[in-house]
């Protein structure tokens, strides 16, 4: 009788004790996806830092959930900051040049910015042309990093 009130008693301490593991608490962040490339670095910004690796490019658009986003894929020489309501800006490679361009739909100033998190943002010294109903800069072998934004 005494072993069985032992092995009972054992077994009331284990279910006790799962049915309290079973409650965990966590944040409300969650990857639904990933996948494993070769490469990569570690960026910083206040409190937050995020590493990750450099792959093929993802076949879907950017990851965002309450006031983060992040967009996969190769990592890029430029890159551009979307001002809401303003036109989009957009960047492409030419062989050792990079050009910025964006509709020629109004009064816009380029600014950039060499380092987003600290910086601040000054207007771009880059000659801007117009053609065909656009405005674009043409950055000739660029280096470093450099953000780029329009300002009405």
């Amino acid at each position: 009788m005494k072993t069985c009130l032992s092995l009972f008693s054992l077994f009331c301490f284990i279910l006790v004790l799962v049915a309290f593991s079973l409650r965990t608490s966590a944040q409300n962040y969650s990857i639904d996806w990933y996948k494993v490339a070769g490469g990569g670095g570690t960026s910083t910004g206040g409190v937050y830092s995020l590493s990750g690796t450099i792959g093929q490019p993802d076949a879907s658009g950017a990851m965002t959930g309450g006031g983060y986003s992040l967009t996969g894929g190769f990592w890029s020489i430029i890159a551009v900051v979307q001002s809401p309501g303003l036109p989009n800006l957009i960047v492409t490679r030419s062989g050792n040049s990079v050009i910025v361009s964006w509709p020629d739909t109004g009064s816009y100033t380029l600014q950039q910015n060499g380092s987003l998190p600290s910086g601040s943002w000054a207007t771009s010294g880059y000659t801007v042309t117009t053609a065909n109903g656009t405005n674009s800069v043409t950055i000739t072998s660029p280096s470093g990093n450099l953000f780029f934004r329009l300002k009405q």
